[in-house]
């Protein structure tokens, strides 16, 4: 092979940075890497006359910006991994990001390097220190696998909400497969919320994608009530549709409703659905995952009293938890319910950081 400087010599200008364009701006999202372009056959002085001229702009001190000094998401991903140190990977909700998490957004990049590494600051990054950072992909730019990542980004999330709302998304959306993450997370050694996830994850892979059911199957089990199916499988008029929750010695079924049960033609097709299970003498409990947050006790006694209207002997409806002086107090209060308190999770916005 003869020496790439002599062909790109032969460019224009203009075709020179036609061909960068080509081979290196779609791939990372507008920028490119300086040793990506001397691999080229750029020299550095052809590089800096296009800096100096604002056709590329230095976006750091291995980065080029090769269509202006704003970048797109995933070109920020890409400056982020180069600038931050030997070795980075995204990790955390970043890479969750690049493999195709959706309905997510994250002001922060999340990179992680191994302990001991030299690291650079960069403002909109933070760098993770590991001792070992796990399974990673070899993609561009390189990331944390999957399993590795939602774990990771479960324990970066500024609320146990927020925590379980990544993981719930991340199965939901099959980033990740339930087997390997159960088996990622059984090789876990240490984990800052090792108590939720342990209860979080059996109930994610075992159907309850949406965080309002896992929320009610945790409630279910503080309340006694009996254990439930999830996402039951069910033909019907509309075809196959999957129940959220459904107590099968009991023919009561659960529907629990996040914002988009309520938006479009969503209405209609869950009002199908009730009339589906009424028909067939399903007893149907719709509850709003904002009435999780809410009215949570007020909830779980439709549930209760439903239940022992189709025969079950368990514990009666009027089963609120008690503070410690034995006084009551509703899940909406400002004493109680789920995460504590209702006014902990205003402002949480899931997947926001």
């Amino acid at each position: 092979m003869g020496d790439p400087r002599k062909a790109v010599r032969a460019l224009t200008p203009s075709e020179r940075r036609a061909m960068v364009d080509q081979e290196l701006g779609a791939r990372h999202g507008g920028v490119a890497h300086v040793r990506e372009l001397y691999a080229l056959g750029l020299t550095y002085d052809q590089v800096l006359a296009e800096t100096t001229a604002g056709r590329w702009h230095r976006l750091g001190r291995r980065s080029i910006g090769l269509a202006g000094p704003v970048v797109s998401r995933e070109g920020s991903w890409c400056v982020a991994v180069w600038e931050s140190g030997s070795g980075a990977v995204l990790d955390g909700v970043s890479s969750l990001l690049a493999a195709g998490l959706s309905s997510w957004q994250e002001r922060i990049v999340h990179v992680s390097v191994r302990r001991g590494t030299r690291t650079h600051a960069r403002e909109g990054v933070r760098i993770h220190h590991c001792r070992d950072l796990g399974r990673t992909m070899s993609t561009q730019p390189p990331r944390t696998a999957p399993e590795v990542a939602v774990l990771r980004g479960a324990a970066w999330a500024t609320s146990d909400r927020q925590a379980l709302t990544l993981l719930a998304m991340t199965v939901q959306q099959r980033l990740v497969p339930p087997g390997r993450l159960l088996e990622a997370w059984g090789t876990t050694a240490r984990h800052p919320r090792r108590a939720l996830l342990d209860e979080a994850i059996p109930l994610v892979c075992d159907g309850a994608h949406a965080l309002g059911e896992i929320d009610f199957a945790r409630m279910c089990r503080r309340r006694g009530l009996p254990e439930p199916s999830r996402q039951e499988l069910r033909h019907t008029s509309q075809g196959q549709v999957f129940l959220d929750v459904y107590f099968d010695d009991y023919a009561v079924h659960a529907e629990i409703n996040g914002v988009q049960h309520y938006t479009g033609l969503a209405p209609v097709a869950d009002a199908r659905r009730r009339n589906d299970r009424a028909l067939v003498k399903d007893l149907t409990i719709e509850i709003p995952v904002l009435g999780l947050l809410t009215d949570e006790d007020g909830f779980l006694d439709q549930v209760a009293e439903a239940l022992r209207q189709r025969g079950w002997q368990g514990r009666g409806a009027d089963h609120r938890r008690r503070t410690p002086g034995g006084r009551r107090f509703r899940s909406g209060s400002a004493e109680g319910g789920l995460g504590q308190n209702v006014r902990q999770f205003r402002g949480d916005t899931p997947g926001t950081a």
